[in-house]
């Protein structure tokens, strides 16, 4: 059985995105500098059938993005070192990387808050607490072809 570390580790060795096969299973990347919101959001999005990675902060996430090339990021707006939005708009800046979806997640629900959020390059906004169905909604629209669909057509090979 694996540790915890030797996940790290193997984690830390990514192979390039140009030399990786195609994921039959989409990869989430969660943002949040909150431990028990990232717990949640990995374990519903297992449920969901996603792989997920993990970053607690906006430097973080960028990083991971240019190691992981996820397929979605849920990026929290309110984050240490670089918030949700200066992190959006650096991630929108990288040639090969800027067209990942991203959804920011929010405590703020008032309008002005989802316009920047949308104007720094979010393609989604979802206010906390999480309406899970909707959350489900938003991942199925921007990844595109839905998991059990992925899992047919892995299955017909």
């Amino acid at each position: 059985m694996a540790t915890a570390n030797t996940k790290l580790h193997e984690r830390e060795n990514v192979v390039p995105a140009a030399q990786q096969p195609a994921r039959l299973i989409p990869l989430v990347l969660v943002v949040d500098d909150n431990e028990d919101m990232r717990f949640m959001l990995n374990t519903l999005l297992r449920m969901y059938g996603y792989d997920v990675v993990e970053a607690g902060d906006g430097a973080e996430a960028i990083r991971r993005i240019e190691s992981e090339r996820p397929d979605l990021v849920l990026m929290d707006g309110c984050l240490p070192h670089l918030d949700g939005l200066a992190a959006t708009r650096r991630i929108r800046e990288l040639p090969a990387l800027g067209g990942v979806p991203i959804v920011l997640l929010s405590g703020r629900a008032e309008p002005s808050y989802r316009a920047s959020a949308l104007a720094a390059g979010c393609d989604d906004f979802l206010v906390k607490p999480l309406d899970f169905a909707l959350l489900k909604n938003v991942l199925e629209r921007h990844i595109g072809a839905s998991v059990s669909g992925k899992r047919e057509a892995a299955a017909a090979l």
